[in-house]
């Protein structure tokens, strides 16, 4: 379990590392006079961010500077999870009672008095194993939102949500008559 936690925290600094690294500046002329240069935002690469957040979830919200969805993503996994553990012992103890019931002899299971027809069982093993796959499936297709989550929000990161995007219409008049004009500022 040591291992297990300082090899996650050796992989967590690279990637912070990697996030904090400063760009390299072009080189000034001695001549000329310091000005003040915007510095150019952060823009995260979409495809590192999907990959990061393939290998390890949430590792591409991280990469994101998305700290906050860090529990969204381990909580939705990790009751993802319970459910899959869950619903897989209760699979295997109806198959289990389902097979010692189809045998010769004596059966003692935890559903003898409860389910005494083997058809019960068999049902209800069947809809035991149609909730895990449905769980397993369910849970790959929140393992991959997290990574779709990843790289649009990679993609979205700089945005302009500002006020100056606006629609007008105007009437215009040009050499052949008058007409409508339509304007859209970015």
């Amino acid at each position: 379990m040591q291992v297990f936690r300082s090899g996650l925290l050796v992989i967590l600094l690279l990637v912070l590392g990697q996030c904090t690294q400063a760009q390299s500046l072009p080189a000034t002329d001695s001549v000329s006079h310091p000005t003040k240069t915007k510095k150019p935002l952060w823009q995260p690469i979409p495809k590192k961010a999907g990959l990061y957040s393939a290998l390890v979830p949430g590792m591409g919200q991280m990469y994101n500077r998305q700290f906050w969805k860090l529990p969204i993503v381990y909580g939705g996994l990790g009751v993802a999870g319970y459910f899959v553990v869950r619903n897989a012992k209760d699979y295997n103890s109806l198959r289990q009672a389902y097979i010692g019931r189809l045998g010769p002899g004596p059966y003692t299971d935890e559903y003898v008095g409860i389910y005494n027809d083997v058809s019960q069982l068999k049902q209800l093993q069947d809809d035991a194993n149609r909730l895990l796959n449905m769980t397993v499936v369910l849970t790959g297709a929140a393992y991959l939102m997290q990574v779709i989550d990843a790289v649009t929000s990679a993609h979205l990161r700089n945005f302009d949500i500002s006020r100056d995007i606006s629609m007008q219409v105007h009437p215009v008049a040009t050499p052949v008559g008058a007409g409508m004009a339509l304007v859209v500022n970015f």
